[in-house]
């Protein structure tokens, strides 16, 4: 059935005195209804199973959260980077460190605060708390809490108008609803969020809700970075994924001109079967990298294990450092002895013995206040961020 725009035109002015088009989406779900036919029903059942492989990492994973607390640090580069930001994984974790000065500090700190906004997000949700318009807000404000954007009213809707493209709204690629118009956009995704008129397949719903939420574009900043994460709270708060395993950022970086295409077919076209197919092939590329990577990570765990324990007696001590380097694949000394619980000369003397067997290497160069980084580790999950 052909459709044509999702959504209207409304004329606005903009305090520059200057008169735009703004578009303001029509409630999901779309109308007339989507139509899924063999070949897209075959591509979302082939989804399906592959967000089930993933799942089913919590049981491969001797422990999830060392997986988790890298795989979280990645997605917050990657998605950071789509937005303009040249901080690499590598930047964050020695931000982390607060060992080594002279990272750039605007660009790590916005990571850093999505780091924190996706944890919050997941510990509200596990907490039994709503995805609703409360939430969205307070996991923006924590996204926008510290550095680049803490002035741009973190975790308020905007009050005035923004756009995407170009120098101004009139010269812009694609201007978002007028300010009194965000707040009934908003309260119609959530009702659609939670099922209401109808009840979408999960996916569905997470590939819709995504196109609104940029369509609509309700803050000042943050917007992209928020609206990615909102595909991860989805999922995880509907029970598909145990853990917060998936993440498009890399997918959406790779094919960017593409996805930003799309959504404007959507907008204009009305062409929502297409952008499904493209959200259900990045799920499914993205759930089998995870696992991919994740069973590359335990390969490369058992490989050094062994390497250690061919040493002899001083394996032990060697084996908890290694240990403590999985928590953390960029620490001091200090560090480590912290989180090994080893005295700083028994770490010492293990990294020393990790930089032997190649599995580790010093990052300074210094003689006191010495980084060492898990260099495989590191280099496995670095595949994909280096910066656009």
């Amino acid at each position: 059935m052909k459709r044509t725009q999702t959504g209207q035109y409304v004329t606005v002015s903009t305090a520059g005195s200057e008169v735009c088009r703004a578009f303001v989406p029509c409630p999901l779900p779309p109308s007339p209804p989507l139509v899924i036919d063999a070949g897209l029903q075959d591509l979302m059942d082939h989804t399906l199973l592959a967000l089930g492989r993933l799942d089913s990492l919590s049981t491969l994973l001797p422990d999830t959260s060392l997986f988790l607390y890298m795989y979280i640090r990645k997605e917050a580069v990657l998605s950071s980077q789509i937005e303009g930001t040249q901080s690499s994984l590598s930047d964050l974790l020695l931000f982390e460190s607060e060992d080594v000065p002279g990272i750039p500090i605007d660009d790590v700190q916005e990571v850093s605060n999505y780091v924190a906004a996706m944890n919050h997000g997941l510990q509200r949700l596990r907490g039994g708390f709503p995805l609703s318009l409360r939430l969205i807000r307070e996991i923006h404000e924590v996204l926008l809490s510290r550095g680049r954007g803490s002035e741009k009213n973190p975790g308020e809707f905007r009050t005035s108008q923004n756009w995407i493209g170009g120098t101004r709204p009139g010269n812009a690629g694609y201007v978002p609803p007028p300010v009194d118009r965000v707040l009934e956009c908003m309260s119609d995704l959530e009702k659609f969020l939670h099922d209401q008129p109808l009840r979408m397949p999960l996916l569905i719903k997470a590939a819709l809700s995504h196109v609104q939420f940029e369509t609509i574009h309700p803050f000042l900043d943050g917007n992209g970075r928020l609206g990615r994460l909102l595909i991860t709270f989805l999922l995880c708060g509907e029970g598909a994924l145990s853990e917060p395993l998936l993440y498009l950022s890399l997918y959406f970086k790779t094919h960017r001109q593409e996805y930003y295409d799309l959504l404007q077919r959507v907008r204009i076209e009305g062409d929502w079967e297409i952008w499904l197919e493209f959200f259900f092939k990045g799920v499914q590329e993205t759930a089998d990298l995870a696992v991919k990577t994740a069973k590359a990570l335990i390969t490369i765990f058992a490989e050094d294990r062994q390497k250690i324990q061919s040493i002899g007696k001083s394996a032990g001590s060697a084996l908890r450092v290694h240990y403590a380097m999985q928590q953390s694949p960029i620490a001091s000394i200090a560090k480590v002895s912290h989180r090994s619980s080893l005295s700083v000369p028994t770490v010492t003397a293990a990294l020393n013995v990790l930089c032997k067997l190649g599995i580790v290497h010093e990052l300074t160069g210094h003689r006191r206040g010495r980084v060492f980084g898990y260099d495989q580790y590191i280099k496995t999950l670095n595949e994909g961020t280096e910066p656009i």
